[in-house]
């Protein structure tokens, strides 16, 4: 469980890092987004297209029982894994709420995938999207 606790946190700090020091609504969405994206594009070629889109449901649904808030959330993304209507959704949010499902929303699919395909092969899909890429500005050295 520790894991999974380590990666929960990386999860929560690669999306602050995404987000950057000036986290308006657009930018928490748009890093939600893309970070759905990148798990989409690494899981697509292990569970296909249809799986990573039922997980996608799944993390949404638990979302929305485990935190009333997200309900709405939930009702309004109906179908696969439509990205574009869940950035439409976020942006609605306050921009404490949005960083709160997001966080909430990554790692309950990185859980799912993790009782799916296990730990090990889920950290090793994964790890990268968490860790910053070396040519990515660390979000406080974005300053003069």
């Amino acid at each position: 469980m520790s894991t999974l606790s380590e990666e929960s946190r990386q999860i929560v700090a690669s999306l602050a890092h995404r987000v950057g020091p000036n986290a308006d609504i657009a930018r928490i969405a748009q890093a939600i987004i893309s970070i759905l994206r990148d798990m989409d594009v690494a899981l697509t070629p292990i569970i296909g297209q249809q799986g990573v889109a039922a997980l996608f449901r799944r993390s949404l649904h638990l979302c929305a029982s485990t935190h009333p808030r997200l309900a709405r959330t939930y009702e309004r993304v109906q179908s696969g894994m439509d990205l574009t209507a869940l950035k439409s959704v976020i942006v609605e949010q306050s921009e404490v709420d949005a960083l709160f499902f997001g966080e909430v929303l990554l790692t309950t699919f990185y859980e799912l995938l993790t009782t799916l395909i296990g730990p090990s092969l889920t950290a090793r899909l994964l790890r990268g999207m968490w860790e910053p890429s070396l040519s990515d500005t660390p979000s406080q050295e974005n300053s003069p």
